[in-house]
């Protein structure tokens, strides 16, 4: 205890870098000063202003009035607040559930080495580039209540298909089907991540008796758990940031984007709505910001969490906790 305690106490000093060390260092700033100057010249101004906006009553038209905290007062009390909060809460954590199941066990398939593997992995990967508008009209024509594709291959089995997007207990469940679109952008992250397992894990399992199940829990996820964690992380800011497909496929529903009867009311849309069709910029802003807290909130839990369940190589269960 005496010696880690003197180890302790003494400063620490750095090494000098090697040649190459320092080359690699001027070659890492020099990539990311492209980044540092846009955040400083486009991203840093808009959210010192979004901020002061936030403080503000500002119908865009009109000069702003500064209110203090009045925004965030009145938001607790606005019952379409709590609304969009739930949907898109409801949203996120179905969409990113089901889209990590979908996704990973495409990867797992196209894992495999089976003859032309690289034309399925494209075929699989494909949809995930295409544009957002061109998505939303093609599922408005796939989830069509008396056209669409869903409800014909139903009504095949005698099956009367719902409504959809016109029915408040269907509008949800229609957007979730619809995130699954998109799963061939993680499944490419999760190909890479099985593809980077080590061999020699998998041979010791096969010596100690394991069979393909207990291979997959005690090797694949394991190892697969930093790559999961990254995609729920990266998947639950995107559902709470969602809105651009919200507002093209529910346009046409009811007066307004969000039905019908603000069942498909995301957040984000919420946001939209309130700066750009209300004229309440000063109430979208503090909207904004309390979804940056929302969002820095649930990634810290998230990281917290990742304690007990991400495992790196290399790493102990214990050293990983601590």
């Amino acid at each position: 205890m005496a010696i880690r305690s003197q180890i302790s106490n003494q400063p620490l000093i750095r090494k000098g870098l090697s040649k190459m060390a320092r080359k690699e260092e001027r070659e890492f700033l020099l990539f990311v000063l492209p980044w540092i100057i846009g955040l400083i010249l486009f991203d840093l101004g808009p959210i010192v202003a979004s901020f002061l906006a936030s403080l503000t009553e500002w119908p865009i038209l009109e000069t702003p009035k500064f209110i203090g905290l009045q925004n965030f007062a009145t938001m607790f009390k606005d019952n379409l607040f709590w609304t969009s909060l739930w949907n898109s809460a409801y949203y996120g954590f179905f969409s990113v559930g089901l889209g990590l199941i979908v996704s990973f066990a495409l990867a797992l398939m196209l894992n495999q080495k089976v003859y032309g593997m690289a034309f399925f992995r494209t075929v699989f990967y494909l949809p995930s580039v295409v544009s957002g508008i061109a998505v939303a009209i093609l599922w408005l024509m796939i989830l069509h209540p008396e056209f669409g594709l869903i409800n014909n291959v139903l009504a095949l089995f005698g099956i009367q298909g719902p409504g959809w997007l016109t029915s408040p207990q269907w509008s949800k469940p229609a957007l979730i089907l619809m995130s699954l679109w998109a799963a061939g952008g993680s499944m490419v992250i999760y190909l890479a991540g099985l593809q980077s397992v080590p061999p020699h894990l998998y041979e010791a399992a096969e010596i100690d008796g394991a069979g393909p199940w207990q291979k997959f829990c005690a090797v694949t996820i394991p190892m697969m758990s930093p790559v999961i964690f990254y995609n729920v992380i990266v998947g639950i800011i995107a559902s709470l940031q969602n809105f651009v497909l919200v507002l093209i496929m529910t346009s046409g529903l009811s007066s307004q984007p969000g039905g019908p009867a603000n069942s498909t009311l995301m957040y984000g849309l919420y946001l939209y709505l309130n700066a750009f069709r209300f004229f309440k910029m000063g109430y979208a802003s503090a909207l904004a910001w309390v979804l940056l807290l929302i969002i820095i909130g649930i990634t810290v839990v998230q990281f917290r969490l990742a304690r007990l369940w991400v495992f790196y190589e290399g790493e102990s269960r214990e050293a990983n906790k601590s």
